[in-house]
């Protein structure tokens, strides 16, 4: 349909511009020209022996719009081994997701999308291996906060080239809205995100980062959440941030579930059942299980140390619980690896006999009694070669998991180890780094490595006589750097179940590197690595789509120019116009409520620096 822009006033439909973001070179986020209409890059994950999630989103002037697929054995795409086509629409954010399957195990596989004749950058995945297997590598991150900084650890972790996925941890973004947590970068929107066109719209900003575009081109990932994926400090029935002025809860933290399956790459373990479930297991072979945990909505009582003992206090839930019981009883793997949110270990603060003993009630210190029903659990089926992956308090650690006769010298009474890992950029406890390492070491024996200040990530190296963490750090996260520090490493060894010192970092095996992932889409003269010349105005998203009163517009403008949006019926009568004056660079966040609209189909134009981009938009 062309429109003829004559417009005039139509009374009752009010628009106000709600914020304003800073130029790309400064944000390193943008809707990058050589990649349209796949903006937000293509990403993989959940690999089984057989099968792995393919996604990407595609910006689109359809309604429906279909997409084609890929999958080949090489890097030119020359040697295609699946293909298909789906479609996506609003109803799941334009977001496209596709389960391949019959795939051969330990392959790197390479693929690609295409829509209306355009091509995505070209994607590297790799399937889990099966039967005898020498040794795997995986990279562990956790909590990205976009205002705290650059997500240089995400670099570092993508020229590395020598693991087999991406643990990511939880708090993989924050829902804190501009100011609240951080200032080095805005958020968008800018607001606090609290229901699904917010969660939306904060997923497509943090997938337009550079950073992390590149990491998900790479590697599969392994997903759970964390708390700021819906609100921090969140339990099953609440979250410390989140109260009655913002609506009902429940309905908060479905619409944030909803938003997260649709942007990542992994596969809904229960979809018949529970599609709010996250937690589910991966087989390495027989060197590894993989549990990735949910210690935060499915079935986590409310925190507090009041009453921590009480009989039946969980953080699991009784399902979750003896699920993971029973997957690490019947398993065959010589590795138990669970991934998950918080710590585990105990960490004692109080250097006194009295008061209060634990420094964080949202730990495991506030679900003693499940705790200690877990490890019971452990030695009472003689599970050994226990190792957890956690994240959540933006520091690093190496922890023994005590029981009631741990022997801090010899390690002996220590049902497994921990460790922690750091944040991509999130801030570390003052607290802690007021009474420092050396005190809560002496305080907490079981903990043998301790740092409070670095940003990075870890690498965890399993072996058939080991497994060992190698802590790597980021110089800066304030402005974008290519630096990295080797920190530390700490192992166990088969069959002892604590820690010991792993003096220097492991080394990949030749069958851990495959060829990297293609930079350049074939359709495109220019690479992901390039910055500001490479981006483009476009409107990405409007939300929500149909609406009822209030419609939100994201959008990217290259360069500080005027913006205008202009609504039209579905014959081409203009109804109204809003000029939004000059508008800053960057990406942009629009809010504009309408009155006295009947139900039905309109267009809406919106002409950023001369560039006109049309919708439909569907009054309810």
């Amino acid at each position: 349909m062309k429109i003829a822009l004559t417009i005039s006033l139509f009374l009752g439909i009010c628009l106000t511009i709600q914020a304003q973001y800073p130029n790309q070179s400064t944000t390193r986020s943008g809707a990058r020209s050589s990649l349209a209409p796949f903006y937000h890059g293509v990403a993989s994950g959940d690999p089984l022996s057989d099968a792995v999630i393919i996604w990407t989103r595609v910006t689109t002037t359809d309604t429906i719009e279909t997409v084609k697929w890929r999958m080949a054995t090489d890097t030119a795409m020359v040697n295609v081994i699946d293909s298909g086509t789906v479609t996506t629409s609003n109803a799941i954010d334009y977001t496209v997701k596709v389960d391949v399957t019959g795939l051969m195990p330990n392959t790197f596989y390479y693929y690609e999308f295409e829509a209306d004749g355009m091509l995505s950058i070209i994607g590297r995945t790799k399937t889990a291996p099966v039967g005898d297997v020498d040794s795997l590598r995986f990279a562990v991150v956790s909590c990205a906060s976009y205002a705290h900084g650059y997500f240089n650890a995400y670099d570092r972790i993508t020229e590395r080239n020598d693991v087999s996925a991406i643990l990511h941890l939880g708090d993989y973004y924050y829902e804190y809205g501009d100011g609240e947590y951080g200032s080095d970068r805005t958020y968008q929107p800018a607001n606090e995100i609290i229901n699904l066109s917010d969660y939306r719209m904060r997923l497509s900003h943090y997938r337009l980062d550079n950073s992390l575009m590149r990491l998900h081109q790479q590697y599969p990932f392994i997903c759970v959440w964390d708390d700021h994926e819906t609100a921090n400090n969140s339990w099953y029935g609440g979250a410390g941030n989140h109260d009655a002025g913002e609506g009902n809860w429940f309905n908060r933290k479905a619409e944030a579930i909803k938003a997260y399956y649709e942007w990542m790459p992994l596969r809904m373990p229960d979809p018949a059942v529970d599609t709010q479930r996250i937690y589910r297991k991966f087989r390495y072979g027989d060197l590894l299980e993989l549990h990735m945990l949910d210690t935060r909505l499915q079935g986590r009582e409310e925190q507090g140390f009041s009453n921590a003992n009480a009989p039946g206090r969980t953080i699991l839930g009784a399902d979750q619980f003896n699920w993971l019981c029973h997957n690490m009883d019947t398993s065959t793997a010589q590795w138990q690896i669970i991934g998950q949110q918080v710590m585990m270990a105990p960490f004692d603060v109080n250097p006194f006999p009295f008061g209060q003993q634990y420094g964080n009630d949202d730990q495991w210190d506030a679900y003693e009694i499940e705790r200690t029903s877990l490890y019971d659990s452990i030695f009472a089926n003689n599970i050994e070669n226990v190792v957890v992956l956690t994240g959540d308090i933006h520091t690093s650690w190496a922890n023994d998991l005590p029981t009631s006769t741990y022997n801090g010298s010899t390690g002996a009474g220590s049902a497994g180890v921990e460790f922690v890992v750091t944040s991509v950029t999130s801030p570390g406890l003052p607290a802690a780094q007021s009474v420092g390492a050396a005190v809560l070491q002496s305080l907490n024996d079981h903990m043998k490595y301790i740092d409070l200040a670095e940003k990075g990530y870890y690498v965890l190296d399993v072996n058939k006589t080991r497994a060992q963490a190698d802590w790597y750090y980021v110089d800066r996260i304030d402005q974008i750097s290519s630096v990295e520090n080797y920190g530390a490493s700490w192992k166990t060894d088969d069959g002892t179940r604590h820690l010991s010192n792993g003096t220097i970092a492991a080394l990949p095996s030749a069958s851990q590197i495959g060829a990297p992932a293609p930079y350049n889409p074939r359709n495109c003269i220019t690479s992901t690595a390039d910055v500001e010349d490479t981006y483009e105005n476009v409107l990405l998203s409007i939300y929500p789509n149909p609406f009822t009163e209030q419609i939100t517009i994201q959008y990217t403008i290259t360069k500080d120019g005027p913006v205008k949006m202009y609504l039209f019926d579905a014959l081409g009568r203009s109804l109204a116009t809003q000029d939004f004056g000059n508008v800053a660079s960057g990406i942009q966040r629009t809010t504009f409520s309408i009155n006295n609209l009947l139900p039905g189909s309109y267009v809406l134009v919106l002409d950023i620096n001369g560039k006109k981009e049309q919708r439909i938009v569907v009054k309810k």
